[in-house]
Formats: C-alpha cells, structure tokens, sequence
C-alpha cells in the first residue's frame, strides 16, 4: 500500500535532482528511491549520487537495513543525506 510523504535531498543530492523536496506515493523506502531515479532518469548523476548517500526515515537513521523492509509513513519524511566533506 502506498504511503505519501517527502523526500529531502540535501547538498549533491539536492544538485542532482535539481529540487530541495519532492513528494513520494510509496510503500517503502526501496519504491521510494527507485520512483525517484526513475523521475530524474534525464539526470545520471542522480542515481549515482543516491548509492553514496545515507536515509533517515521520520528522523530514524535506515544504516545497513534492506531499503525494502523499511516501511514509510503517512506524512512521513525521508531525508537522503550524500556524504559530507569536513566536520
């Protein structure tokens, strides 16, 4: 069952998918990406941009779990955070 919610690029992400946030109708975080990637086909870089990055959903951090057995939420957030240089 699909969910809606948003997804929150942030720096190269954000570059790459040419948009700060974008709704998602999905019922896990792996529908979710590959919804995206098929939005921003045009844009390569995007997909490569995505297997660097790291996901927190509703504020929880996904870390190693399958993208497929990460369920969303209603309203929720995904947050999809490329590596960041410096500390």
């Amino acid at each position: 069952m699909a969910t809606r919610g948003t997804l929150r690029y942030w720096a190269a992400a954000k570059a790459a998918a040419g948009t700060a946030e974008e709704p998602y109708a999905a019922g896990t975080l792996a529908e979710a990406l590959a919804a995206a990637r098929q939005a921003h086909a045009a844009e390569p870089e995007f997909a490569r941009v995505l297997t660097r990055c790291s996901f927190l959903v509703d504020g929880d951090p996904v870390g190693t779990r399958d993208h497929s057995t990460v369920r969303l939420t209603e309203g929720g957030t995904v947050e999809v955070l490329p590596p960041f240089a410096g500390g």
